[in-house]
């Protein structure tokens, strides 16, 4: 017996029904869901279908995830043509063909006004430095999903957990997390002399004035980065780093206790370089004084350094390289 094509067109249709049926009613599943989080808990009643976020690199969860926001900040460090998105940001949202999002400027802080307009059902904020007070103002627009710990120092796998949490879509941002940890991986076993090399993170340095050295401590996600790439932290580092803030300054006097960094990482360009391997304290210093020093710019490498869900892998092979290349100079 022959089955017409158009024969098993109601069967398709039905088929379709009842899977789009099962999912609605796995979502459904999911909720209400309560989020602790360091500002209180946060409950959603329902599946968000109106995202915002605000801070740094909380839309990018959404839209690894396979969902464009309604708001977003815009990139305000590394956006090098000027359209407030960084270019994997850019690539992902051609890729999805969404309604572009709505972009926040945050140059004086969350434009509450503008969140508020997008209408949202759930608001993002896992890696942000939200006060209370932000908090507040927020949770009147919509439920808002804030950092585990203390401000600015969620890292990129607990920034997709809170955030896919948010979305009810915990079980894909594991499988997420997973699929990151294996491209880091991958592209770390093509350079073996990363391996025992350690690495700190020195920011805000003035090649005028080199007395103060400033670098993040074990609580910002750019050194706890490091150990995803194959990088230890110092032992003075994780001394330095005790007072759970995510930065430290020392006098340029003190620059002997950063004596087993093999690696430095900073902002900054080729004349920092030679201002630091001129100056007679942080000559001392043996990543200085092998030239071990990786130099980031106000770019999409720099800004990636530290790192984010859709960023990472972006910037791997190029910021990889350059570490292997400083680690290389230390042997």
């Amino acid at each position: 017996m022959r089955i017409k094509l158009h024969q098993l067109a109601p069967l398709a249709a039905l088929l379709l029904s009842m899977s789009a049926l099962q999912t609605a009613a796995d979502d459904a599943a999911r909720f209400p869901l309560d989020i602790k989080h360091a500002l209180g808990t946060t409950t959603i009643a329902k599946k968000p279908i109106r995202i915002a976020t605000v801070a740094w690199a909380n839309h990018e969860v959404p839209l690894a995830l396979g969902i464009v926001p309604v708001g977003m900040a815009a990139a305000n460090f590394g956006d090098d043509d000027g359209d407030g998105l960084l270019p994997w940001v850019s690539e992902r949202l051609k890729e999805l063909n969404g309604n572009p999002p709505r972009l926040f400027d945050e140059g004086d802080g969350i434009d509450f006004e503008a969140v508020a307009e997008t209408q949202p059902d759930v608001i993002l904020a896992a890696y942000s430095g939200l006060n209370r007070n932000d908090y507040a103002t927020l949770s009147q627009i919509a439920p808002v999903v804030a950092y585990p710990q203390a401000p600015w120092s969620t890292d990129w796998r607990e920034t997709i957990r809170f955030d896919s949490a948010g979305l009810g879509m915990a079980t894909e941002g594991e499988t997420l997390i997973s699929d990151i940890e294996k491209k880091i991986a991958a592209e770390v076993a093509k350079y073996p002399e990363l391996k025992g090399k350690s690495a700190m993170f020195v920011t805000h340095l003035d090649a005028t004035d080199l007395s103060i050295v400033n670098f993040y401590t074990s609580q910002d996600t750019r050194v706890r980065f490091f150990k995803d790439l194959g990088l230890s932290m110092p032992k003075s580092v994780a001394q330095a780093s005790s007072n759970g803030s995510f930065a430290g300054s020392i006098s340029a006097e003190q620059i002997d206790m950063f004596d087993d960094v093999d690696i430095v990482v900073t902002y900054g360009n080729q004349q920092l370089v030679e201002a630091m391997k001129a100056n007679p304290l942080l000559a001392r210093m043996p990543a200085v004084k092998h030239d071990a020093i990786v130099t980031l710019g106000r770019d999409p490498v720099g800004t990636a350094a530290n790192p984010t869900p859709l960023s990472i892998t972006w910037v791997l092979p190029a910021y990889v390289a350059k570490l292997a290349e400083a680690a290389r100079k230390t042997e």
